[in-house]
């Protein structure tokens, strides 16, 4: 079984900001696979489904994002999921908004969700879903940038690139990962305009 995690924080008033599009992404590929059945456990809200024939729990902790560890290490330890089958989304800023790129192990770019999980496994060599955000240029001006509201212009690529992520997970989860950021790179920004779609709007910096 598969281990999907969805970082971001709890609560309605977060919802739509930037630093919760990996638990957007979780809940993209709850409603692409028709998994539902939430329920409340490992301070989480959590179901089981598959996803392109493979078993998967996905799991959005209801803990807050630095203390995202605790929910994800319960689950991993009850089912005894090995980490490479713990595939963790979360917010990049050091990507471009709209850029998707997959990693395992390495560093975790001072992000306290990841720091969490890393500090309850103690690994980091779980698999990674990296979706870009961007910086907002100054280091002062990060904190409001993550917790700050998609726009209107931006949901204009998050949207289609959300459900691109859930259509082309059966990919990744099978170990084809070129085949699933091949299809992800037609959802960004640039390309969408290139399509005449538009671009997104950026904060000036």
């Amino acid at each position: 079984m598969w281990l999907l995690v969805g970082l971001g924080n709890p609560g309605p008033e977060h919802a739509g900001q930037r630093h919760n599009v990996g638990r957007m992404a979780v809940e993209a590929i709850a409603r692409r696979f028709g998994i539902d059945g939430w329920r409340r456990r490992f301070s989480s809200l959590c179901a089981r489904g598959e996803v392109g024939g493979a078993a998967c729990l996905l799991l959005l902790p209801e803990t807050y994002m630095n203390e995202s560890g605790r929910a994800v290490a319960a689950a991993v330890r009850f089912y005894k999921i090995p980490l490479e089958r713990l595939l963790v989304f979360h917010d990049e800023l050091d990507l471009a908004p709209g850029r998707v790129r997959v990693k395992r192990g390495g560093g975790l770019a001072g992000h306290r969700g990841l720091e969490s999980v890393a500090a309850h496994l103690g690994s980091r060599e779980f698999l990674r879903v990296r979706i870009g955000i961007g910086h907002p240029g100054q280091k002062e001006r990060v904190v409001g940038h993550v917790l700050g509201h998609f726009t209107l212009e931006e949901r204009r690529w998050l949207d289609p690139l959300l459900a691109a992520i859930a259509e082309a997970l059966p990919w990744l989860l099978a170990g084809e990962e070129s085949r699933f950021t091949n299809h992800l790179a037609r959802i960004r920004p640039e390309a969408q305009e290139r399509r005449g779609v538009g671009s997104p709007k950026r904060d000036p910096i």
